[in-house]
């Protein structure tokens, strides 16, 4: 639109100008006839009267500086200003009158020259004028092609804006609705809301969502079935492997090595890590969007720690852990299932990465009115760098010993956005008010 105003400004100008200027240069025309009729030739001598008041009047006006002169056949000055200039000699007259543009006393002037008889010869009489009443004409004109014009363009721009901004209104719905969505909300969206123009849109959107469900679904299919056919053999292997070593036990050593003995726990301490990797991945299967729908109901954290707290004690104990829980009233609305799983890998990483006589505790309540659980420990703690890194899948931190696959902090990261919770990795305190070890945290939402 604005290269159309433009344009329009530049085509009105040049139309304008050409008749405008041809009046003003008729004006100049018309003072030059009257001018060539001051001509006087009497006896072969040619004179040119014009009375001091008459050329006062002539030179008289409000913008321009007005110019003439007389000149006789052979070019010389009989009258006015004798320093014009002359008469270009490749431009023709027209009816006797030529116009062109020219420089005098340093200023542009434009010039009306005409071709008067004088006796027996040809006399020119020229008219000139300043060019400022022209330039102000080719102000005026573009002014009055851009105001209005101007204002037909802010009126268009306010109507298609306006027309725009409502008829997009149903789309920014739209927009809000998918925006206010969680990953797990695949639901189609109700054509009915929407615009005719928009269905078509609308009907996309729900076969994508439909598809994107389906291979959700299939995925997490996939990997639940996976999981839980590996865990029943891993099972079976497990106990026969604990059977041999308490055989092995029981007869002393007698037909087995200390070497065979060696390889027997080394499987069994893969199968124990298998075991666990096949349940975090039916956990990931259910946690992670797509997967079973979490069953949400009020929950108190302090009872989901004090129900699953009988777990981890032994293993505390074989490790000489000292395992605390500083437990306070903590209702959510969530799955006991799921909360309990991340309790329990979050539990998991501290009992495996604390030394010996370290310390762990548990710990759940409220602060800032926003219910919390969390795991800290005195262990190597994790670095700063890498702590937005070990939420993802299978990933270590370089150097970490232990058994872990690099699964439980991605489940635990699943399972809170599951919740609309917020998971926070810091440094742990310790009794002494160090910083030590690591703080593993989940902060659910209001409410």
């Amino acid at each position: 639109m604005a290269t159309l105003l433009v344009a329009g400004a530049v085509g009105a100008y040049f139309l304008s100008l050409e008749p405008a200027s041809e009046a003003y240069d008729q004006a100049l025309v018309d003072v030059g006839i009257a001018l060539g009729e001051r001509i006087r030739s009497s006896g072969g001598t040619v004179s040119f009267d014009l009375p001091g008041a008459a050329e006062q009047v002539l030179r008289t006006d409000k913008y321009d500086t007005i110019y003439y002169g007389v000149r006789r056949a052979d070019g010389s000055a009989l009258a006015g200003d004798p320093g014009l200039p002359p008469v270009p000699a490749a431009q023709e007259p027209e009816d006797g009158v030529i116009a062109y543009d020219g420089e005098y006393l340093g200023r542009k002037i434009r010039v009306a020259a005409l071709l008067v008889p004088c006796g027996g010869e040809t006399c020119t009489v020229q008219v000139s004028e300043t060019t400022n009443k022209r330039r102000m004409l080719a102000r005026n004109i573009v002014l009055s092609s851009l105001v209005p014009e101007f204002l037909i363009t802010l009126a268009t721009l306010a109507i298609v804006w306006f027309g725009i901004k409502r008829g997009l209104a149903p789309l920014e719905e739209l927009s809000n609705e998918i925006r206010s969505r969680s990953a797990r909300d695949l639901r189609p969206i109700d054509p009915g809301h929407a615009p005719e123009e928009a269905r078509p849109l609308v009907g996309a959107l729900n076969l994508l969502f439909g598809q994107v469900a389906e291979s959700s679904r299939n995925q997490q299919r996939f990997l639940a079935n996976a999981a839980h056919q590996l865990r029943t053999p891993l099972a079976g292997l497990q106990a026969h492997i604990e059977i041999a070593l308490a055989q092995w036990e029981i007869a002393q050593g007698r037909g087995v090595s200390g070497e065979q003995r060696a390889q027997l726990e080394q499987v069994h301490r893969a199968t124990i890590r298998t075991a666990r990797l096949a349940k975090q991945l039916l956990a990931l299967a259910r946690a992670e969007p797509g997967g079973t729908r979490v069953d949400t109901k009020r929950i108190n954290l302090r009872a989901v720690v004090e129900d699953a707290a009988d777990e981890w004690v032994h293993r505390a104990m074989s490790k000489e852990i000292d395992l605390g829980f500083e437990l306070s009233d903590a209702p959510v609305a969530g799955d006991a299932l799921l909360l309990r799983e991340a309790l329990a890998n979050l539990v998991h990483n501290s009992l495996e990465y604390t030394p010996q006589g370290g310390r762990v505790t548990v710990k759940t309540g409220l602060r800032n009115e926003r219910a919390f659980l969390e795991v800290e420990d005195d262990g190597p703690g994790i670095p700063p760098t890498e702590r937005e890194q070990v939420l993802e899948r299978f990933y270590r931190v370089a150097g970490t010993t232990g058994t872990g696959s690099g699964l439980g902090l991605s489940i635990v990261r699943e399972i809170a956005l599951a919740h609309a919770a917020e998971i926070i990795i810091s440094t742990g305190e310790d009794a002494g008010g160090t910083t030590a070890g690591c703080k593993v945290g989940i902060t659910f939402p209001l409410g």
